[in-house]
């Protein structure tokens, strides 16, 4: 299966360019969408699941098993093959995980009650939820909940599985039970995460795009990415008050305080000067440089790079 998206754009009331002739082809199993708050992912992410309406472009699902779907005209067809856990999933308080996946199930058209059972238990055991199915879902943990959004996420046997900011406020437990569900999840379908945290999106998915201001800025493989600035990028440390003037001479990337001095990452083709040292770039450079607007050396439009592409905005 793929998702094919194809010059996708959204414009809001207020005049905000939510999504700026976004083109994208998704393939099966993990995919990472990263950018900044406001860079336009939770607004793909909605489009994408039927939520609202694009005002131009195309988004085609190829390869589903019941055949291709126009995803912005066949709304009901998407649905039967969507699961989705959105950046802010509510819950019944009082409701217990088992009672409410058996509800959703319901909605989802599983009307039999054994077959239903046997689904809901084993979500809740694919999840590791099912010691605490009884327990009202207000006193879930923040992973806890994630987890049940998961669970209701694959009701339906979906084929397209959209999570925007899953891993937001989790602790690393929590973090790595729930990366290891997603990879699990990930093997057969299509699994879009939209985030901001890098890390995720390094250690989940094969490809990736990064976003920002409603654009695609770059995408391809992590490995793609972080080969196209190598030998280019510089560290330094510098006292905070001199960060400044590091900037008005170099392309800053990226700074973090570190042990009381602010470690500096620049790009650039040749030495900035004394004090920098090379270094090897990661993801994490690749998504600053692309946000900063530091990657046209490599990319002026389209530019196909060893066995994949990098697209560059």
């Amino acid at each position: 299966m793929e998702l094919h998206i194809t010059g996708l754009s959204k414009t809001y009331a207020n005049g905000v360019h939510a999504l700026d002739d976004v083109t994208l082809t998704i393939p099966t199993g993990m995919f990472g969408l990263l950018g900044p708050n406001g860079a336009g992912k939770s607004t793909l992410m909605r489009t994408l699941a039927t939520l609202q309406d694009a005002d131009h472009g195309s988004v085609q699902l190829t390869g589903a098993p019941t055949g291709n779907i126009n995803v912005l005209r066949d709304k009901d067809a998407v649905r039967r093959v969507l699961g989705y856990l959105p950046q802010d999933f509510g819950v019944y308080p009082k409701v217990s995980a088992e009672d409410m996946l058996d509800h959703l199930a319901r909605l989802k058209g599983l009307t039999n009650r054994s077959e239903r059972a046997e689904i809901v238990a084993g979500l809740l055991r694919q999840t590791n939820l099912y010691d605490v199915r009884k327990k009202a879902l207000g006193g879930y943990s923040g992973g806890m909940r994630q987890r049940f959004g998961i669970a209701q996420a694959l009701l339906g046997n979906p084929r397209l599985i959209i999570v925007d900011e899953p891993t937001a406020g989790l602790d690393p437990e929590e973090r790595t039970r729930f990366h290891n569900l997603l990879v699990e999840i990930g093997e057969e379908v299509i699994v879009l995460l939209s985030t901001h945290i890098v890390s995720d999106v390094s250690d989940l998915c094969p490809q990736l795009a990064i976003m920002n201001k409603g654009r695609v800025l770059v995408s391809g493989t992590p490995q793609q990415l972080v080969a196209a600035l190598a030998g280019r990028v510089w560290s330094t440390s510098v006292a905070r008050s001199d960060v400044a003037a590091v900037r008005e001479r170099h392309a800053v990337i990226s700074t973090r305080l570190y042990t009381g001095q602010t470690q500096i990452h620049v790009i650039g083709e040749a030495s900035p000067g004394p004090g920098f040292e090379p270094i090897e770039a990661t993801l994490e450079d690749a998504y600053f440089a692309a946000i900063g607007g530091h990657l046209a050396p490599f990319g002026h439009g389209r530019e196909q790079i060893a066995a994949g592409h990098i697209v560059a905005g």
